[in-house]
């Protein structure tokens, strides 16, 4: 919601009591105008010259001529100069020729005009001492102007000076005054200005109780009823960003639908209100994820485009925020419809938003936000190409020292990571790391985001440490894990997620250190998970299956069958749930845990089991998979053990079979190559044990030899014993 402005100055209506009350239902022809700048027959000229200007300034409030202003101005200066510094109504010539040059700065942005009537508003003043009547007008006008001077340059001496001269001029109109409202609707709007600024609370404090004292001086049915209900709304939803108490969203959200009716279909303003209530109801759903509040924000966001069509000065701000609106709603219903419009609408925002609009950085960014979901949804590369370049754009327009650079640094982080994951280019992982790195600088201890930029932060660098094996890399990720678990308590909606990510990086450092207490921690945040994802939540079997994994590693370190046990229990429940996206681990990980409890209890009925289960994740490992060949390895495996067993020979011969198409997708410098020659070499030694076909020994000594020249022999056996082989 942009600061509120919502009630027009009315400078020459209810506060200039020289030029707007006398010329309040003037109807003067402007060929009569033009005649009487001449002829000021029985009245003296700085009086004729006055009624002038009034006159044509009337005209351009009915007919809005910027001529008709800088002849006003003429006009005034005109005037003036009769009425040098001793004479009685020279303030009120230089109040009056202040607030036409004011008027002419805001309709043409001339900040000559506006340096000028501060200049004049000065003057003005000083002949009006305490005392004088109209003290209280000029007090007004001048704060007013160097509040527009500050809304332009943003130097805080304006706005206090401004804050000042309206307190001075809100003690000169006491309860009763008819000016009191328009002293208490002006001076909050000064400190809701300055909080916005600099953040002292007291400041919007005191911008609720004066916003509340001027509501009830404007009752419903008063013409700025509607406007006072407006900028209360507006201070209370910024009390609410600030402080999170939802009764302060709720009153504002009350506030603006009764200024709604204020402002029926048809009213000039609509457009304003219906665009503030939206973005309320988004907070509010943001806040409580009530769907309908999203719903209404979306419908109204609809009109109020209506409303601002083409051409609009409104027109961006509304594209902007319906967009925004519906990738809200794609978050929740995952409609990929919402999406699409929503990058439709954000690209024609960006169109009104070209390169040097101050709102550019901000349209490139949400455009790249949407394009990255859409790539999470669809997998086009090209929407993730595009996100990543919109997002070096718009950081490139949020320097050091900016206070959204985090955001950007954080989301474009995101996008390289998210290539990284598709291309494997080791550049684009260590831009991220750099970058979350940068977004953590900038979020202190204490800051509401800290805990996802320490979170993506130590992924990367686990990731990295997966695919470079330096350790400090993973050290740093523990590290880092254990932070946003300590900013993540009971309660938080990411713990579990935290859970998550530290019990897997301490279980990488156990499998590099072989160190059980990282084993034994990992076991024990994967149970605390655990009680998180109950059955029927959708992480249930992966929670299920990380902490079987970890149990059948404990159980291969320690020999605790109970560990073994458990880690079967818990990896039949995961697959219990059809469907879920690690099937093929668990499938396989529940055939590796039965062949090992048939290693101790020589039951069968395990091994048919695991061979079953290989079978089945084989089956979700197509030719191409990245797992396809530990697949074909370990049902070998089995096949070879269950002849051993059993003394079928088919078994041992589809375990060569399999063998050697495991192999075939070992490339020389696979890291499991020297693994998988062994084993063949062993199952061909074992074929011609039964057959005795030389072929078959002659094979299985040059196998052996490669996998000699892979690893020492101890290593071969060590690897070998590892699988678990009778």
């Amino acid at each position: 919601m942009t600061s509120p402005d919502y009630i027009p100055r009315k400078r020459a209506e209810s506060e200039c009591i020289h030029l707007g009350r006398i010329c309040r239902g003037v109807d003067v022809p402007r060929k009569r105008v033009e005649s009487e700048c001449f002829h000021p027959r029985h009245i003296s000229q700085d009086v004729a010259l006055t009624n002038l200007a009034r006159a044509l300034y009337a005209i351009y409030q009915k007919q809005g001529k910027i001529g008709d202003v800088d002849n006003t101005i003429t006009l005034l200066r005109a005037t003036l100069k009769l009425r040098p510094p001793e004479h009685p109504e020279r303030s009120s010539s230089l109040d009056t020729l202040a607030l036409c040059l004011a008027n002419r700065y805001d309709i043409c942005g001339v900040v000559a005009n506006l340096e000028e009537a501060v200049t004049l508003g000065r003057a003005a003043l000083e002949l009006r001492p305490p005392g004088h009547p109209d003290r209280g007008v000029t007090l007004h006008h001048l704060a007013d102007y160097l509040r527009v001077r500050f809304q332009k340059e943003a130097a805080m001496q304006d706005l206090d000076e401004a804050i000042e001269l309206h307190r001075a001029a809100l003690a000169l109109r006491p309860l009763g005054h008819p000016d009191r409202f328009s002293s208490l609707h002006s001076l909050s709007l000064c400190l809701s200005n300055k909080h916005d600024s600099q953040g002292v609370v007291a400041d919007l404090e005191e911008a609720v109780t004066l916003g509340r004292a001027a509501l009830a001086l404007r009752p419903q049915g008063h013409p700025d009823h509607a406007a006072s209900l407006f900028n209360l709304a507006y201070y209370l939803v910024t009390r609410f960003q600030e402080r999170a108490a939802i009764e302060d969203l709720n009153e504002a959200i009350e506030l603006h639908r009764a200024a709604l009716e204020s402002c029926p279909t048809g009213h000039h303003h609509r457009s304003l209100p219906l665009s503030s209530l939206a973005l309320c109801l988004s907070n509010r759903y943001d806040s409580w994820g009530v769907v309908a509040d999203l719903e209404e924000a979306v419908t109204l966001d609809r009109e109020v485009l209506g409303l601002c069509p083409l051409g609009h000065p409104d027109h961006a701000t509304s594209l902007y925020n319906l967009a925004c609106d519906l990738w809200r709603r794609f978050q929740k219903q995952d409609v990929i419809h919402d999406l699409d419009e929503a990058i439709e609408l954000h690209r024609a925002a960006l169109e009104l938003h070209p390169h040097g609009h101050p709102n550019h950085p901000s349209s490139l960014h949400s455009l790249a936000l949407c394009l990255s979901n859409r790539y999470d949804t669809q997998g086009e590369v090209t929407d993730l190409e595009e996100a990543i370049v919109s997002g070096r754009a718009a950081l490139e327009h949020r320097p050091p020292g900016h206070p959204h650079r985090h955001v950007f640094l954080f989301n474009l982080a995101g996008d390289l990571w998210r290539r990284f994951q598709k291309h494997a280019e080791m550049d684009d992982l260590d831009k991220a790391i750099e970058l979350h790195r940068a977004a953590l600088d900038l979020r202190p201890i204490g800051h509401r985001h800290r805990s996802l930029s320490l979170s993506s932060l130590a992924l990367c660098l686990s990731n990295r440490y997966d695919n470079q094996g330096v350790v400090t890399d993973l050290e740093e990720a523990v590290t880092l894990g254990r932070a946003v678990l300590r900013l993540c308590p009971r309660g938080h909606p990411d713990r579990a997620t935290s859970l998550y990510n530290l019990a897997c990086d301490l279980w990488r450092r156990f499998q590099k250190q072989d160190v059980i207490r990282d084993l034994d921690e990992a076991i024990e945040l994967h149970r605390t998970l655990l009680e998180l994802h109950p059955h029927g939540h959708p992480n249930h079997p992966s929670s299920l299956h990380s902490l079987a994994l970890c149990l059948s590693n404990r159980y291969v370190k320690q020999g605790i069958v109970a560990d073994l046990e458990e880690a079967i229990v818990l990896g039949r429940r995961a697959l219990e749930v059809p469907g879920h996206p690690g099937r093929d681990m668990s499938l396989y990980n529940l055939a590796c845990d039965l062949q090992r409890r048939f290693q101790i209890q020589a039951g069968v009925h395990d091994l048919d089991a695991a061979i079953e289960l290989h079978r089945e994740t084989l089956e979700l490992r197509a030719i191409g998979h990245p797992d396809r060949s530990s697949s074909l390895h370990s049902l070998a495996l089995c096949l070879s053990t269950k002849c051993d067993t059993l003394g079928i020979d088919a078994h041992l011969e589809e375990a060569v079979t399999l063998g050697r198409a495991a192999l075939e997708l070992c490339p020389p410098d696979h890291p499991s190559r020297h693994v998988f020659l062994f084993s063949l070499a062993c199952d061909l030694w074992r074929k011609f044990q039964k057959q005795d076909v030389k072929h078959d020994l002659d094979e299985a000594i040059e196998l052996h030899r490669e996998s000699v020249k892979a690893l020492p022999l101890l290593d071969i056996l060590i690897a070998f014993s590892s699988l678990q082989r009778p």
